[in-house]
């Protein structure tokens, strides 16, 4: 019985990852916007906007996990990301809106976009490596005492968080698309601009500050 205690505390370590992923992964922001845009284009856009996600979170992971959460939690650092990041999330804002009027593309190039969008605004987004420096290094301790292994199975469980959302959300937009006209259709767009240049401005504004 012993031997089974550690295996029902990583179970209870999982469910509790699991809820509080969720409730950091379903707040409308950066992700969730271009999750939306490319969702009404490609079902799939949600699955590869987490792949690009992952592309940025699960090499951070590591790096936390090998002792570089001072790095994250740096003042200079954070300005410069969100410096950057807020330039980067405007930009994306502006080409969103601007491709409301394209028609829908080929499934390669929309596979391409998708995998950028998520990998840039998880890059872009302050507030992401700030969690991860404060929240998720909590995590990265508990995941510590079930060795490497643990920690790969809380990535890896965190990740399906925003596997499983971002995939719903673009499969719902997409669905929906055809009950859509061009009012509601432009109302999405200019939504994700909206959301995408406000959190750009926000961070600018915040690192100047």
């Amino acid at each position: 019985m012993q031997r089974m205690e550690p295996i029902t505390d990583l179970y209870f370590f999982l469910l509790s990852v699991i809820f509080i992923s969720l409730s950091g992964v379903m707040m409308p922001g950066p992700v969730f916007a271009v999750t939306v845009a490319k969702g009404y284009k490609n079902k799939a856009a949600g699955a590869l906007i987490a792949l690009g996600h992952g592309a940025i979170e699960f090499p951070l992971i590591f790096l936390l996990y090998f002792g570089l959460k001072d790095l994250f939690a740096s003042t200079t650092v954070q300005k410069v990301i969100s410096l950057v990041g807020g330039a980067i999330l405007i930009y994306m804002g502006v080409q969103t809106f601007k491709s409301r009027k394209e028609t829908s593309r080929e499934y390669e190039e929309s596979k391409h976009d998708s995998f950028v969008a998520g990998f840039l605004a998880t890059a872009a987004n302050p507030y992401f490596f700030l969690w991860w420096a404060t929240i998720g290094t909590a995590l990265i301790m508990n995941a510590y005492l079930f060795g490497f292994l643990g920690l790969l199975v809380f990535a890896l469980t965190h990740w399906s968080c925003d596997l499983l959302w971002d995939s719903f959300v673009s499969f719902t937009v997409f669905k929906s698309r055809r009950f859509l006209n061009k009012r509601a259709y432009n109302l999405i767009f200019g939504f994700c601009f909206v959301v995408l240049v406000s959190f750009g401005t926000w961070f600018i504004v915040s690192a100047l500050l």
